[in-house]
Formats: C-alpha cells, structure tokens, sequence
C-alpha cells in the first residue's frame, strides 16, 4: 500500500512538474495576425491538434476548406494553442473537445515527445541532447497515444492522424532518426484502431531542408507550411460530410 501511494504521488508530482516547467514553444512569426473567424453553422466541424508545426499550418487549411468546412484548433486567450506532447494532451484534451461536436479531427504529438530536455538550460525550451532528459520514452507514447485515441473515438468524429513531421540535422534536443521510431509505435496504434494516417514525414523530408527557418530547425517557411497545408485540407477533405464534399 506504502508502495502504491508513494508511486501515485511520485507520478503526479512528476505531471505538475511538466505542466508548470515547459511551456510550448512557438515562433513568434506563426501566431502574428488574426485567429479569429466566423463560422457557418451549416459546414462539418474541424477539429486540428497538433504543436507548433499544425499552428503554422492552421489558417492556410482553414482558408483551403472556406466553404467546406469551419476549421478549429485548440485556443488560448485570442491565439493558437500548441498541444506540446502526449502528457500535455492526456491533461487537456477534454478541454479542447468540449462544447461542440466534431465531424473531423485530424491530430498529431510527437516531437515534443521525443525532445530531450534540461531545466538548466535556458535556450528555447531546454533543449539538450547531452545533459537533457527525455520527455517521452517510447513504451510511455504508445500509452498515451492508446488512450487519447480511445478519448478521441468517443466523440464519434472521423480521425486522422498525422505522423510526426522530419528532425532535421543539427537539431538542438532531438535525434535524427527519432521520427521515424516514434511514428513506428503510433503506427501500431493507429492500425489497432483503423485511424487513417496524414504521412507529414515522408511529405517534410522530401522538403530535404529547403524549407526550414533555419538549418536545424523543425519549423518552417511560409512556403512550407504553404505544402504542408495542401495536404493536411485533402486529407481532410478526403473524409468530410457528403454534404460537403466537392
């Protein structure tokens, strides 16, 4: 019994932790401008939860499916908010599903998951892949992902899930490699559940760098981010409503 509450109390201290030391990360260029939108009552409801690589696609997939489909994502305030990993999105997706019924969600975690952190360091986000500690292990992922995607099908929505995008060389908290491995495990998830998969990495690592902020970095361009959202609205679309289908 010692055994079990001290196991219960390590683990939620180790959560309250998490939620209160890492902040997401988004670049400053990608939450600039207007978030806001009127919606049609009369259009399919998208739901996009991702971290800051869906934040820089979000409004260009909206704008894809004007007319289609009222495209959502999580918020915070007046901006976007970016649903940094599995822990995170274990601890608020209730928040981000409720008050409307979804017909569409297309979802993503993964690089946080896999990004090694140091509290010590003081660069974006303490990343370190020296002296840093992962934030997800691999067994933990596959956990989480089967419990969000349960929590997800009970909304009665079409899923898709969006495979984490490219690390690229030189990437300060994450091991080249690493995308491939964690988009292996959710793979197994998602074919358990029969969720359609949105191959973003296949998509980003044909962009072979051309299309990053900097090198090193997992963000992207405006024309990147112009790529990915093509694909994201017909994988979308792929699945919306009769009704609203071209």
């Amino acid at each position: 019994m010692k055994k079990f509450v001290l196991a219960a109390l390590l683990f939620s201290a180790a959560a309250v932790a998490h939620a209160a030391g890492e902040k997401p990360f988004t670049p400053a260029a990608d939450l600039k401008g207007d978030w806001s939108f009127t919606a049609d009552p009369k259009l399919p409801h998208v739901l996009l939860i991702g971290d800051s690589i869906s934040i820089g696609y979000t409004r260009l997939v909206r704008a894809k499916l004007a007319g289609k489909a009222n495209v959502y994502r999580p918020t915070k305030g007046k901006g976007p908010e970016n649903c940094g990993d599995t822990t995170i999105g274990l601890n608020r997706i209730d928040d981000w599903l409720a008050g409307r019924k979804w017909d569409v969600i297309h979802f993503n975690w993964g690089l946080w998951d896999l990004c090694w952190r140091n509290p010590e360091v003081k660069k974006q986000g303490g990343k370190d892949k020296v002296g840093g500690k992962l934030s997800t292990t691999p067994e933990d992922y596959e956990k989480n992902l089967e419990k969000l995607v349960t929590r997800l099908e009970a909304t009665g929505a079409k899923l898709i899930w969006a495979n984490t995008t490219v690390v690229p060389e030189g990437e300060a908290g994450r091991f080249v490699g690493d995308d491939e491995k964690y988009n292996a495990v959710a793979a197994r998830v998602m074919a358990k559940h029969k969720i359609p998969t949105d191959d973003l990495l296949t998509l980003t690592k044909g962009f072979a760098g051309k299309f990053s902020k900097v090198a090193g970095d997992v963000h992207y361009t405006p024309e990147g981010y112009e790529r990915i959202a093509v694909q994201v609205a017909a994988a979308v679309e792929k699945v919306l409503p009769a009704k609203a289908a071209l």
